[in-house]
């Protein structure tokens, strides 16, 4: 059988979290929307949507004392931001569709938030999205031919 490459798997998550930041980072919105746009460009995706940040002041009597939450939507999916100033913490997703370099991204980002320790995961999402729709038809028909 003379089958086209039936691809699958949607692309890599990166996860960072970022302990005993840099404070004055991890406040400052201005810093962290400009970073958003430029990010992107950096790790050579394709930002399609203005960064959207939020400062939130945090809740007495909750842990969270306040921090940043924000967002760049990519082409490739999206890049967001957590922040917990207090705690001089941070979480940040990298989520693509396509490839990319990793441990270029991680650099850039704890170059600028500058953490004492990362915990890095890199994990596939999707594992069983078709990137090759017409390939997979094609295997699905085959498999059935027996079935029906």
């Amino acid at each position: 059988m003379n089958q086209e490459k039936c691809e699958v798997g949607f692309g890599p998550h990166l996860t960072l979290d970022l302990y005993s930041c840099d404070k004055s980072v991890l406040d400052d919105e201005d810093l962290i929307r400009e970073f958003l746009h430029t990010l992107p460009d950096m790790i050579h995706m394709t930002k399609i949507s203005d960064p959207h940040v939020t400062k939130y002041p945090g809740r007495e009597g909750s842990f969270d004392k306040g921090g940043i939450s924000a967002f760049v939507l990519i082409a490739e999916s999206h890049i967001s931001i957590h922040t917990f100033v207090e705690q001089r913490h941070a979480f940040i997703d990298v989520f693509s569709c396509k490839d990319f370099d990793v441990e270029k991204a991680e650099k850039i980002i704890c170059d600028k938030f500058k953490p004492e320790r990362v915990d890095r995961k890199v994990f596939g999402r999707g594992l069983e999205f078709p990137r090759n729709v017409e390939a997979v038809k094609k295997v699905i028909q085959e498999e059935r031919k027996g079935v029906w």
